[in-house]
């Protein structure tokens, strides 16, 4: 759980601090993929968690397979699933084509193409990220305390 908060406290600098200052698509970049670090050491402590529990028997080796126990284990929590979802999309978030949108202004936008979509990843959305990603970690940590 210490290291999930820890990447937590270096994400908000970036989303609160950084792109306040800075706002380019570098920083929001880098504010996906620490956001994906953090679901993945969040989806290795859930599995770890559930396997002593006696919940699933095994954990994937691979990641797309820790993706699939996860979503299983909480295939009733709607939020919960679609922040996987979204951990799915930061993941790659390197690989993918992007484009970046009125940077160094207040609008910057990283315009990003997944799965046939084209995704605006703005301030304002970020900020909604940021709530599905409070109630993911509260959710992390009410499982992990179980």
């Amino acid at each position: 759980m210490e290291d999930i908060i820890q990447e937590k406290i270096s994400a908000d600098h970036l989303l609160y601090v950084s792109l306040k200052y800075t706002k380019t698509c570098d920083v929001i970049i880098n504010l996906l993929i620490r956001w994906g670090r953090m679901i993945e050491t969040s989806i290795d402590a859930i599995l770890k968690h559930a396997k002593k529990k006696k919940k699933i028997s095994s954990i994937s080796s691979n990641p797309i397979g820790k993706i699939e126990q996860v979503k299983k284990l909480f295939r009733k929590n709607k939020d919960f699933v679609k922040v996987i979802d979204m951990y799915e999309m930061f993941r790659k978030i390197r690989e993918l084509r992007k484009e970046r949108i009125g940077e160094f202004r207040k609008n910057v936008t990283l315009k990003v193409f997944y799965r046939g979509k084209e995704i605006n990843i703005n301030l304002e959305q970020l900020k909604k990220y940021a709530e599905r990603l409070e109630k993911f970690i509260s959710t992390t940590k009410q499982f992990l305390l179980r």
